[in-house]
């Protein structure tokens, strides 16, 4: 409605009463169009997919492409079948997102308009569905080229009820693992980090067990701030290096570099050393394979646990273009490496995205088992306190 009424006032500041009329007509014809549908019909218009989640699927079988996957002068790649997904729909994708909207949250799922949400909104056999909430709104005081997230120098104030809604809102999904990232906020004193940080705790005073994941950004370089939410009961912390040294600056905003976010992974394992760390890449940005390794190497010299590695996907026209489509091959490749060089766990594929929930369910498995280690290391010391 807003939409059509500043369309209305547009075309009659412009005085051109031809265009007015016929879109006057069209959306009559809409409108009563609307209005004879059922209640399930508009709840269905109003809640499910809409044009921004549809990316068409046409089945073809990806080892039979023959398309150019390596972006030449004044040519444009064509997308590959096996990055094309499925239109997203289900009960828990509608319920998920109407209840994300009822609580005035965001998701980085939306904003960032990923590739997996059906899947991870819509649930596999056992209906388990996974969302990435993103606290301390939606506009990002930075602006990173390849990066749909609507950006601002001075962006509303982040909502007060917003860690309370949050928790209330992902114990009441039933989940017992969900992650949290925020926008950067270089607005604020702390970055956010405090806010963050109450949010975790949230969630946890409402249901210890559930396990939490913080993606954050990098407090330009404020180490106070990742020692705020590294401190704050979360189970694992979460931070991407986002791409190779040599293309940071091409890539991302220029408060963002490489050093600067290694610093925050170091610091989280000196100041929490019994949190898992995880990090996230993406290739298909113009990178060479040995920028690649030396990124892996640099990793797990400072003892990171996690790592992903997925496709560079151009959200707008307006951000970087992909230089490449990566391979399956060649993902599956970055994986065993990634084993080779000691990663408790890697992700590595087109469609991998470091919140993709098929690591949640390994990352809570490895949870859970330095869990049950911490516990024998207690209770063997009792033991032997008892014994002296």
């Amino acid at each position: 409605k807003n939409m059509a009424v500043n369309i209305c006032r547009k075309l009659s500041q412009q005085k051109d009463l031809s265009q007015l009329q016929r879109f006057y007509k069209a959306s009559t014809s809409i409108t009563r169009g609307y209005a004879n549908l059922t209640d399930d019909q508009k709840q269905m218009l109003e809640n499910g997919p809409n044009l921004g989640d549809f990316i068409e699927n046409d089945g073809k079988d990806w080892k039979e492409y023959k398309g150019n996957l390596l972006k030449k002068k004044g040519e444009k790649l064509r997308l590959p079948p096996w990055l094309k997904t499925e239109i997203p729909v289900g009960k828990n994708y509608t319920s998920l997102k109407k209840s994300l909207r009822g609580l005035n949250l965001h998701t980085v799922c939306e904003e960032a308009k990923c590739p997996n949400i059906g899947e991870c909104w819509g649930g596999g056999e056992n209906n388990t569905a996974t969302a990435t909430i993103m606290v301390l709104g939606d506009t990002c005081t930075r602006g990173c080229r390849f990066c749909s997230v609507k950006t601002s120098r001075a962006p509303p104030p982040a909502d007060p009820l917003e860690p309370i809604n949050t928790a209330r809102a992902v114990t009441e999904w039933g989940l017992d693992y969900v992650v949290l990232t925020s926008v950067d906020r270089d607005d604020m004193p702390d970055g956010g980090a405090a806010h963050f940080a109450q949010t975790v705790k949230e969630i946890k005073r409402l249901k210890p067990e559930m396990m939490v994941e913080c993606l954050t950004p990098d407090f330009r370089g404020d180490l106070t701030g990742v020692e705020t939410i590294a401190t704050s009961g979360l189970d694992v912390y979460a931070h991407n290096v986002e791409t190779v040294e040599d293309l940071q600056k091409f890539v991302r905003d220029p408060r963002a570099n490489y050093n600067q976010s290694m610093s925050v992974l170091k610091h989280v394992k000196e100041v929490n050393p019994g949190l898992i760390s995880k990090t996230s890449i993406m290739l298909g940005l113009g990178e060479s394979d040995d920028q690649v390794m030396k990124v892996l190497e640099d990793l797990r010299e400072i003892d990171v646990d996690c790592l992903t590695l997925g496709q560079y996907m151009q959200p707008t026209k307006r951000h970087l273009q992909v230089k490449e489509y990566v391979t399956p091959e060649k993902f599956a490749y970055w994986e065993s490496m990634g084993k080779k060089l000691g990663f408790a766990y890697t992700a590595s594929g087109p469609l991998v995205r470091s919140s993709y929930k098929a690591g949640e369910f390994f990352i809570k498995n490895l949870l859970e088992k330095r869990r049950t280690l911490n516990n024998e290391k207690v209770r063997s010391l009792n033991d032997e306190k008892g014994r002296v």
